[in-house]
């Protein structure tokens, strides 16, 4: 097997001082060195250097291969860094890392912090959002953000968020000559300097963040009223089961709750919801935005038993509208054995039809009648909602 020709370097704010030996060896016989401007110039690379594309792009590396290449990224370059978009394009033995500490180690060792007890994100290139399925009181996170300015913006979403005591620590530079530290709060802040690069660790204080049972309250969903309602969506939810890195289809998806909750349930759950009206497709669209997770739920506008071609392998199944005979026949035809589907019928006609599923394909018939006190004049009393009945079954 041939030398690597690709030298992955973590480069730190002490710059070409704080590097080792097999990482000042690659540089010296490198022919290109890629890299931010910072990082070019930290490391000295000179006429060799080539500034990242913007937008980001990793296509002018991998058109050098065969060559000595070396990329500068920060600290360790598979913690948020480009480590993990190159080596997803090339073979095991075309590269070598050299990682130096990340600013998630640098920024703990500075607070005092247990790394394994600590969010740690990074939101230089992603919303704010995606702090909304960690947070809560007592949670602390540390985020890299992308210039000074995000760290204004970081401050205005929490107290906008109901975390304004939550208490700021700015960390910039860290592990160079010129490192600062200070500390604020959310709602208090009032830093106009801080600069690239630039992190900050949050001990959240105020609003006590999303409840993590299935079932979240339907006022939470962006939504024209045609939902899975919350408890039938926890039971919904308690059948499809949810495990980690596992794909959802969510087909006639409404508001995407059921999508939602699927992706919010476990690390790495993606989910696909189809949904034929435009109206619902952007409200889903919002729910992913709002919840942090336009990431893992991806939207098709639809009809659902016309799109299942293009979707990918599941491995559970939730039907909440338009189910037809044909329509669970393409879906059963489609999904590999052993995909946990689940149907929610609230007509008649769809009733019937999943009591002729279960004959035919066994699973779990289930009925579901609920009832809310509701005023009636000067008294309360049970209204009851039409059934909801639920089929499921493994494939």
């Amino acid at each position: 097997m041939s030398d690597p020709w690709l030298t992955i370097i973590g480069l730190g704010e002490d710059g070409a001082a704080g590097l080792s030996s097999a990482s000042r060896a690659a540089l010296a016989a490198a022919d290109i060195i890629f890299g931010g401007s910072r990082h070019l110039a930290l490391a000295g690379a000179g006429a060799r250097g080539r500034a990242w594309p913007v937008p980001f792009d990793i296509a002018p590396v991998l058109a050098e291969r065969g060559r000595p290449v070396v990329v500068l990224a920060s600290g360790d370059p598979f913690w948020h860094g480009a480590g993990g978009s190159l080596s997803a394009h090339l073979a095991p033995g075309e590269w070598v890392s050299h990682p130096a500490p990340s600013t998630f180690s640098l920024a703990a060792s500075r607070l005092g912090w247990r790394i394994e007890e600590t969010v740690c994100l990074g939101l230089h290139a992603a919303p704010f959002e995606r702090l909304v399925p960690v947070l809560g009181r007592g949670v602390r996170a540390i985020c890299l953000l992308r210039d000074g300015p995000a760290v204004r913006g970081l401050a205005d979403w929490l107290s906008a968020r109901g975390f304004g005591p939550s208490e700021l620590t700015v960390l910039e530079s860290l592990g160079g000559p010129s490192a600062r530290v200070r500390q604020t709060t959310a709602d208090t802040f009032d830093l106009v300097d801080a600069s690239y690069p630039v992190a900050v660790a949050i001990e959240a204080r105020g609003a006590a963040g999303l409840p993590r049972a299935s079932g979240l309250p339907d006022e939470l969903f962006a939504s024209d009223g045609v939902m899975t309602k919350r408890p039938v969506r926890a039971l919904t939810l308690s059948a499809l089961q949810p495990r980690a890195g596992e794909v959802l289809w969510d087909l006639g998806a409404g508001s995407g709750s059921v999508a939602a909750e699927w992706c919010l349930a476990a690390p790495g759950a993606t989910a696909d919801a189809v949904e034929a009206r435009d109206d619902r497709v952007a409200n889903i669209q919002a729910n992913a935005a709002a919840f942090g997770i336009a990431h893992r739920l991806r939207v098709t506008g639809a009809d659902w038993p016309g799109a299942l071609a293009a979707l990918p392998r599941p491995d559970a199944v939730f039907v909440g509208g338009g189910a037809t005979p044909s329509g669970i026949e393409a879906v059963w035809g489609r999904v590999p054995a052993g995909t946990r589907m689940v149907v929610n019928a609230v007509t008649i006609e769809t009733e019937a039809l999943l009591a002729a599923c279960h004959a035919e394909r066994g699973g779990t018939l289930l009925r579901i009648e609920l009832a809310s006190a509701e005023p009636l004049g000067r008294m309360r009393g049970w209204l009851p909602a039409r059934p909801v009945v639920q089929w499921s079954v493994t494939t």
